[in-house]
């Protein structure tokens, strides 16, 4: 699989819940996983709910940008081992859909953004970090080297649907 895991989290605005992923995949480059993250009609800018729930939890929010699908798909763009589809299918969002690729999940969680009254919202994000976390927790851990495209797939989707 090369040096590193490449995990691509999408979404459709690319401002909460993709830009959390891809900062909590980040967080285990120890373990050899790089994260990317990016959305079908990105917002141009992450969500200022989601930068305070990832500092609150010491992560580093610098280089984090809400950036269009389309820079994955272009010839020098890394190679992703995993396409991992964040959007909550039952609000009727618009998910993005990675063509060809061998490995694809869907975990789909709803969007901490559209909590319209303020006192409810950094919990929802918080709630969401939280739920990404574990999933990522488990993701990392997976036999990535040891299990076939359609094993690994599973396996991924098991971890949200577990």
């Amino acid at each position: 699989m090369g040096d590193m895991i490449n995990i691509l989290i999408l979404c459709t605005g690319n401002s909460a819940r993709s830009i959390l992923g891809e900062t909590l995949v980040n967080s285990h480059a120890d373990k050899g996983f790089q994260g990317y993250s990016a959305g079908s009609k990105p917002t141009g800018e992450p969500n200022p709910f989601a930068l305070a729930v990832l500092e609150a939890n010491g992560h580093d929010v610098s280089g984090l940008a809400s950036k269009s699908w389309d820079v994955f798909a272009e010839p020098d763009a890394p190679e992703m081992h995993a396409v991992i589809t964040v959007c909550d299918s039952a609000a009727d969002e618009v998910c993005p859909v990675w063509p060809g690729h061998p490995v694809q999940a869907h975990w789909g969680l709803p969007d901490p953004a559209n909590i319209e009254e303020m006192n409810f919202r950094r919990a929802a994000f918080e709630d969401t970090y939280t739920a990404l976390r574990k999933r990522v927790g488990a993701l990392v851990e997976l036999p990535w080297g040891e299990l076939g495209a359609e094993a690994l797939r599973a396996r991924i989707q098991a971890i949200h649907d577990g």
